[in-house]
């Protein structure tokens, strides 16, 4: 197995977008954002590349070297956004135009981010379903929080699943208490991790 992580670039997004179709197209969220799979299977790229494109653009995204994982990182800076995010209506606009899921679940997660401290925010991880399993999320989570841990800085995340949030515990990560909870749909778990949890 490689573990070499390198720093993804726009030449690498159609890789990017790929890894996250796949990861996510049987995820409890994607499915309450596009219950109808033969739709999803069209739209679910288009609505993820908003968020490849985001963090090319505004954060980082590291790449395992052989493509079989990847994350897509932001720093986010203490104090209330001085703008309103457009992200979720690019989401809606780009992938889905007649669907208010593809706007809301932006709306709803970016309503309870916290901003009081500066943080660095797994916005996204994905690994390729055969190599789900092996530790790759992990080997592409951990240096960043080791970073995290030198230099003071906590990290924050929502994770899509029950599973994924116990994952993320193992990490240090822990519920911040309120779930994000979709309309008629699945939770959410919001999770922080201060530095030196791990």
């Amino acid at each position: 197995m490689s573990t070499g992580i390198r720093r993804a670039g726009e030449e690498d997004r159609a890789v990017l977008v790929r890894l996250l179709d796949e990861a996510f197209l049987h995820d409890p969220v994607s499915s309450w954002v596009f219950p109808d799979e033969e739709h999803r299977r069209r739209v679910h790229g288009l609505f993820l590349g908003v968020f490849v494109d985001v963090a090319l653009a505004e954060g980082r995204v590291d790449l395992m070297e052989d493509e079989t994982a990847m994350a897509l990182w932001l720093q986010v800076p203490e104090g209330a956004p001085e703008e309103e995010d457009d992200t979720p209506a690019r989401m809606r606009e780009v992938s889905d135009p007649d669907n208010e899921r593809a706007e809301l679940i932006g709306r709803l997660t970016g309503a309870i981010h916290p901003h009081d401290r500066a943080h660095e925010y797994l916005l996204m991880i994905a690994v390729s379903p055969e190599h789900q399993g092996r530790g790759l999320g992990r080997a592409l989570i951990e240096p960043v929080l080791e970073r995290c841990d030198r230099e003071g800085i906590p990290a924050y995340l929502e994770a899509s699943s029950e599973r994924s949030s116990r994952l993320y515990e193992r990490l240090g990560f822990a519920f911040t208490g309120t779930t994000v909870d979709l309309p008629d749909g699945p939770h959410m778990w919001p999770m922080w991790r201060e530095p030196g949890s791990g």
